[in-house]
């Protein structure tokens, strides 16, 4: 990390990072990308699994370069893990904390299609037992008949269990559902209330009224000991805190801009480099953060030869 590099990263700074952490082995991998310019700011390779005084001293140091600069954090983004709440609010007391909307979505996702993979369950434990061998008597071709339906209805449920998370659903996806759902009144509470949680992260209203819906669904799901059990998530802080970008437009929802760059690095673990040590890392990261600074330059390049390409091919 040099001087040089900073002023130009931050030059530009919009106000907004999002920050996460990647483990590698034995170390993990600290970073704060620009949540607009999606331009790594700066990075920390740790020997051990990072505490809440490794993450104080981290945001400190990033606070100490843009005091040098006073420029100002207006907004974070991260994952919903408990490294990063007590650390933010010593160090960046202004600054609104967003929890990252795709995960908190995701967790609930998952929730969801274990209780469909459940129900799955139950309904195969009630198929009905039937003699080996081709049914002869009325009594055994009608208990064939009722397994190979209820074995079609198990089977309709895995192949279409998308449709219970699916964000919006088609007039062709709502006949389906209905149909593969009857007689199943707990199944279509559960699409229900997944309909009311991509609800709450409409960004025409503000923080305050989705807020006010989550308390209305959670005094719903409480009412039922299934879905209270099942949705579970939707009572921890972190949705509460997922909310916080309705009140400001310039806030990113999600914490992509260093996802993707843990993206990449992800590939380079596969495909350059397989002894992971301490120095390492740190190369592999200052490489995929030049990558960053040049990508400008690439990008006028590979226009510049393309409208030379077609020039040349337009003369033809």
């Amino acid at each position: 990390m040099t001087m040089e590099y900073l002023d130009s990263v931050l030059a530009d700074f919009s106000g907004y990072i999002a920050a996460d952490e990647l483990y590698d082995g034995p170390f993990c991998v600290l970073s704060i990308v620009d949540n607009h310019a999606f331009k790594r700011l700066i990075y920390e390779v740790l020997d051990h699994n990072p505490a809440h005084e490794d993450m104080t001293n981290f945001f400190r140091r990033f606070r100490t370069e843009l005091d040098q600069r006073s420029l100002t954090l207006r907004g974070v983004t991260t994952d919903g893990s408990p490294l990063y709440p007590e650390p933010l609010a010593r160090i960046f007391p202004d600054a609104d904390h967003q929890v990252c909307e795709f995960h908190v979505l995701k967790e609930i996702n998952r929730e969801i299609l274990k209780a469909v993979t459940k129900a799955r369950r139950e309904l195969k434990r009630k198929l009905p037992m039937l003699n080996r061998g081709r049914p002869s008597s009325s009594s055994a071709k009608k208990a064939a008949a009722q397994k190979k339906k209820q074995e079609k209805r198990i089977a309709d449920l895995f192949e279409h269990r998308y449709l219970f998370v699916q964000h919006s659903l088609s007039l062709k996806d709502k006949q389906t559902f209905l149909h593969i759902t009857r007689g199943l009144p707990n199944l279509r509470d559960l699409r229900s209330v997944m309909e009311q949680v991509y609800h709450l992260f409409d960004r025409r209203c503000r923080t305050e009224t989705a807020l006010e819906k989550l308390a209305v669904l959670r005094r719903r799901i409480e009412r039922f000991k299934t879905l209270r059990q099942t949705l579970k998530k939707l009572f921890t802080s972190n949705i509460e805190k997922a909310l916080t970008f309705l009140d400001d437009s310039q806030l990113p929802s999600t914490s992509n801009a260093v996802e993707r760059g843990y993206r990449r690095h992800r590939k380079m673990q596969k495909s350059v480099y397989r002894v992971r040590t301490q120095d390492h890392i740190r190369q592999r990261v200052a490489i995929d953060m030049q990558r960053g600074e040049q990508s400008q330059g690439r990008l006028r390049t590979i226009t510049t030869l393309h409208n030379d390409r077609m020039g040349m091919l337009c003369c033809r």
